[in-house]
């Protein structure tokens, strides 16, 4: 049944007036950008950096629009959760990023190839990133990117320096590419199409790798994915070299001071061994390595030997958590690509324990069901029985 609703009497309108006037009223009104002194500085800045006519980035900032929901995104948590790699790997660990990517891989398989071939880079790795940034191209971001990184590059202290370098690249890759600066969308921190590169790395390493003379991330996953592996290649990806393996710690060994040397590989063979840590597979494979340390409450802490290539990853986003989950969605899409008959599945323990859950209460609902239905039968039939018994 709809609910009517009900208009305020007559009297009370100006007050309901009065009080959606206070609520705008109360609402901070957001000037043209380019009527702030440290916005005109920029534009004559990156103008004469760059040799660009002025007007257009008048007109452009002066559309631009400042967006609160970038700021509220972009801000740590005021309350820091504890981290857990299990919740974090369920995210992309699931049938949807392994079913799409196999998918993914059967489509564009000459174009994967292709970009092995010329970078070294597998195409397994190439489809992780792809996966765990977008869902192969499925959610790119609905931000436009103009307004999200004005608003960061002028309304967000904490990380200005960074935005207004990004602002400015936006600018030079809009005229480079003959577009309006503000066509563009994407994430709330102003990154790119189906890879998320900024615009930055756009202008730095993306490249046209179907030949078509532009460079599309919107709808084109050949760029995307002759990008990637550039982009890894430029971090100094290894071909054919490992990523990460997992590892023990003897018997005693701390391992704040190993992690503390950070991403980057510093321990050679020798040193791993001396520290006290030991590859699960019995053998240290030649080059440097850094120890890895994979948290989740209530779960023994896992501890990854991670070389070269695992370093590649972590300078598309610096987390070992990302770096991981990359490097284990690739190996998730290499074993179904291998072998496609297999019946595997790739859900995490708190989704298998979440959909046995689900399965025994719809099983527990369907024989209720079933119960009622017999009952409701047995009940239908009795009274017929004992009419005719009375009849006698």
């Amino acid at each position: 049944m709809m609910t009517r609703f009900r208009l305020p009497p007559a009297s009370m309108f100006p007050l309901v007036f009065l009080a959606l006037f206070l609520v705008f009223a109360s609402a901070p009104a957001r000037a043209d950008y380019t009527t702030r002194p440290e916005v005109t500085a920029f534009i004559e800045e990156i103008a004469a950096r760059n040799k660009l006519d002025t007007a257009p980035l008048y007109v452009a900032l002066s559309r631009a629009i400042y967006n609160q929901r970038v700021i509220d995104l972009i801000q740590p948590p005021p309350k820091r959760g504890v981290r857990s790699w299990r919740r974090y790997r369920s995210r992309f660990l699931d049938r949807l990023h392994v079913e799409a990517g196999l998918e993914a891989w059967s489509q564009y398989e000459h174009t994967l190839a292709k970009a092995e071939k010329q970078y070294g880079v597998p195409a397994e790795i190439i489809l992780g990133i792809l996966g765990v940034e977008t869902i192969y191209g499925r959610n790119t971001g609905t931000f436009e990117t103009l307004s999200a990184l004005t608003t960061l590059a002028f309304d967000y202290p904490p990380r200005q320096k960074l935005f207004r370098a990004e602002l400015e690249a936006l600018f030079l890759l809009a005229h480079e590419q003959k577009r309006d600066p503000a066509s563009y969308t994407g994430s709330f921190a102003g990154a790119l199409g189906w890879p998320q590169f900024l615009p930055s790395s756009v202008r730095a390493y993306a490249v046209d790798f179907d030949g078509d003379g532009k460079i599309d991330f919107d709808s084109d996953a050949a760029d995307a994915i002759g990008s990637i592996a550039n982009y890894l290649r430029a971090f100094g990806w290894v071909p054919g070299a490992l990523v990460a393996e997992r590892a023990r710690l003897e018997p005693g060994v701390n391992p704040a001071p190993l992690l503390e040397l950070g991403f980057e590989p510093q321990l050679t063979p020798v040193q791993v061994l001396e520290s006290g840590v030991r590859p699960l597979s019995g053998n240290m494979p030649p080059g440097d390595a850094t120890l890895i340390d994979l948290d989740s409450p209530g779960s023994a802490t896992e501890y990854w030997l991670g070389y070269r290539n695992f370093y590649a990853i972590t300078r598309y986003n610096h987390s070992n958590f990302y770096a991981m989950a990359v490097f284990q969605l690739a190996q998730a899409l290499r074993d179904g690509h291998d072998n496609p008959d297999a019946a595997r599945s790739y859900a995490t323990p708190e989704r298998k324990s979440a959909r046995k859950s689900a399965k025994a209460s719809k099983t527990k609902k369907a024989k209720a069901g079933k119960a009622a239905k017999s009952s409701k039968k047995a009940k239908s039939k009795a009274p017929a029985k004992s009419a005719k018994q009375r009849k006698r």
